[in-house]
């Protein structure tokens, strides 16, 4: 009897699941970088941004020439159009990130329903095995014993 060994029917499918999920979690992670590479670029943008203001506010108090004052502007304008591109491709990061997140999750649980069948199947496995072998030894005490009755 100690030469069965177990069969998972399911085992290609399942490691074609776990493959998919190993994939989905690189997807995952590449679109998490990203999105965090995008927020990091808002933030020092509009860090920028704030320390403009603050350096315009505090000009404006000491006198600004006419001159000066139109290239700030038009270098503040620059700043908001570079700001609200990095919002977008925050947002559309953002976007990616939870798209990979849900694919993570679903190709998760997927394995793990494979997981379960493969657990269930070898318990019923198991219980199979333990059924024949205590039939073998009662068969083989039947013998003992009427080879001693004999």
């Amino acid at each position: 009897m100690n030469n069965v060994q177990y069969q998972y029917k399911f085992e290609k499918i399942l490691s074609i699941k776990e493959k998919e999920k190993d994939e989905a979690y690189a997807q995952y992670s590449s679109c998490l970088k990203q999105f965090e590479e995008a927020a990091e670029k808002l933030y020092k943008l509009l860090k920028k941004k704030e320390d403009l203001q603050a350096f315009q506010e505090e000009k404006l108090k000491s006198g600004l020439s006419v001159q000066h004052i139109r290239h700030q502007g038009l270098f503040m304008d620059n700043l908001e159009k570079l700001i609200s591109h990095s919002q977008k491709a925050v947002m559309i990061a953002r976007q990616k990130v939870n798209l990979y997140q849900e694919k993570l999750m679903e190709s998760n649980l997927e394995v793990k329903k494979y997981e379960k069948i493969k657990e269930k199947e070898y318990t019923r496995f198991m219980g199979h095995i333990n059924l024949l072998e205590n039939r073998q030894m009662d068969e083989i005490s039947i013998q003992q014993y009427m080879s001693r009755g004999l």
